[in-house]
């Protein structure tokens, strides 16, 4: 592993231009970030304001057109396992179990079969899946396949996991059962997290750092540390002051896009 006295990435002045057929889509604009080990961090802003085309950056799925991302000072020039990316939709092979989704990656990696089973067995005990080792997808709930989807990016060794907006579909409860465990294995195995998420609420509760992003082309509009204690309290004032001042910021640039 590298040196972690530095940030584990780095996005420096990085734009990214689509061309849709005859349309040009000005994705990010100049947008810069410093992310140090075992931070959790989440990215708000409209849709359409890049935050996604971010993450794909960061997980090295797209290239930025100008710019640099880094990962420990080098360049992220393609997907790599310590980069695990944790989807709305799930992305479970369908066809394989809960043990053999998770199983995948390290398997794929040629780890013996003894160290394979070990590194499942211990990510479905982290996640609370014990029970449903051997089912398969479609029997399980959307909170259970999404815990599915967090324990195979982690069994696949990855130092950082980004998370593009995992709790979406999910109902209200579900949801915050999830949140509660994500916070749970962040604080248990010091990963570093980055959080897509529409909601105010939900990124204030989850991270120490909470990025603004401004609507398309995207920028970094503001970088928010949170000092709020843990377990965290959506309901106390001080909690409530901080979603005003950030959904104030969220907000102001809605009028700008239109003018």
């Amino acid at each position: 592993m590298a040196e972690t006295a530095g940030p584990i990435v780095e996005i420096k002045r990085v734009s990214k231009i689509f061309q849709l057929q005859d349309q040009t889509i000005h994705a990010l604009s100049d947008a810069s970030l410093s992310i140090r080990k075992g931070e959790f961090v989440c990215l708000i802003g409209a849709s359409g304001c890049g935050k996604s085309t971010l993450l794909r950056i960061m997980a090295g799925f797209e290239q930025p057109s100008s710019g640099e991302a880094l990962m420990w000072g080098k360049p992220i020039a393609e997907p790599d396992p310590s980069r695990g990316m944790v989807f709305q939709d799930y992305a479970l092979f369908p066809w394989l179990s809960v043990r053999e989704n998770i199983a995948f990656g390290p398997a794929g990696r040629g780890l013996a079969s003894s160290q394979v089973k070990e590194t499942v067995d211990k990510f479905i005990e982290l996640v609370g899946l014990g029970k449903f080792a051997n089912a398969y997808p479609h029997q399980l709930s959307g909170g259970m396949k999404q815990r599915v989807a967090i324990a195979r990016v982690l069994a696949n060794d990855a130092e950082l996991v980004l998370m593009d907006e995992p709790f979406g579909a999910l109902d209200a409860m579900t949801r915050e059962r999830l949140q509660d465990e994500l916070l749970e294995i962040w604080q248990r195995t010091h990963l570093t997290v980055v959080f897509v998420t529409h909601s105010v609420e939900e990124a204030i509760f989850l991270a120490n750092r909470v990025v603004v992003m401004t609507p398309g082309p995207g920028r970094i509009e503001s970088d928010n540390a949170l000092d709020l204690p843990r377990p965290r309290d959506v309901a106390s004032p001080e909690f409530n002051a901080i979603r005003r001042v950030l959904g104030a910021k969220l907000h102001s640039h809605h009028g700008k896009k239109a003018a």
